[in-house]
């Protein structure tokens, strides 16, 4: 991957795992992991595992004795993610490109991505990709965020710096939000020669103890960061103080927010003979 919307390295990892990462992440976290392990897969992939937010939910559902392999283009991410671990649980963690993955034809039962798909250049291609290493009668399971409509923290992260920089604001906060069209991945799913369909749309509040944490984690956890300093003549703490007073007004402080995304679940068909 050469966008940098997908470069989550430096200090990133940090913010994102301990200021977004209980907020947004875990509890969806939480529910994918049980929709993998429902169907008692031997061989686990997650893709885009990140800071191992999944991973670790996925270990915990799944039986001591499953393979697990935990795989993220960013090594910073998989560093921390490591950590959340002890040396006897069978987790292996690699670095590796989702539209490129470097495992043999039919090596897993399941795979998961939670939040990935939009960072891929390639969507097609990690759907072939993720087919190809798939065994017959193996489930794809991945999760995408819904539009900014349906999580305003998305549309105010992606509101606030553009105050700051009209002529050019940054775009980051689009990537997240720009797989929310469920019937593109349904096509794109159908055309790698998956079946057996499912769509859910899970909407969950969120509690948001801390705005401030969350506010300075939401430009310092992403990519966001990298594209403030590029542009330069802007302190990023006048763009967290901003964001802030924004989440305040809209969620309070303490706060509650909404936040929705959609879960798709897919079968490799074993072909008919």
């Amino acid at each position: 991957m050469d966008n940098n919307a997908a470069s989550f390295t430096g200090s990133i990892p940090h913010y994102y795992d301990q200021g977004l990462g209980p907020v947004i992440f875990v509890e969806y976290a939480a529910d994918i992991a049980q929709r993998v392990a429902a169907g008692r897969p031997a061989r686990v992939l997650e893709t885009a595992a990140g800071t191992g937010i999944v991973t670790r939910k996925l270990r915990d559902a799944l039986p001591a004795d499953t393979q697990l392999t935990a795989t993220d283009f960013n090594p910073p991410m998989l560093d921390i993610a490591r950590a959340k671990f002890q040396s006897g649980e069978q987790v292996d963690f690699q670095p590796a490109d989702a539209v490129a993955l470097p495992f043999a034809d039919a090596s897993f039962d399941a795979i998961v991505c939670q939040f990935g798909l939009m960072f891929f250049p390639d969507k097609a291609k990690s759907f072939s990709e993720a087919y190809r290493v798939l065994a017959p009668g193996g489930r794809y399971v991945l999760s995408v965020w819904d539009s900014h409509r349906y999580n305003p923290f998305g549309r105010i992260a992606h509101e606030v710096p553009g105050r700051f920089f009209p002529t050019d604001p940054p775009q980051f906060y689009n990537v997240p939000f720009s797989c929310h069209q469920i019937d593109p991945i349904k096509e794109m799913l159908i055309t790698a020669g998956f079946g057996d369909i499912g769509i859910a749309v899970i909407r969950q509040i969120r509690e948001l103890p801390d705005v401030a944490i969350f506010a300075r984690a939401a430009v310092h956890g992403n990519p966001l960061i990298d594209q403030v300093r590029a542009r330069g003549g802007v302190d990023p703490d006048q763009i967290v103080d901003s964001m802030a007073q924004a989440f305040r007004h809209e969620f309070g402080d303490p706060g509650r927010m909404p936040v929705q995304a959609i879960v798709f679940s897919a079968t490799k068909m074993t072909p008919l003979t």
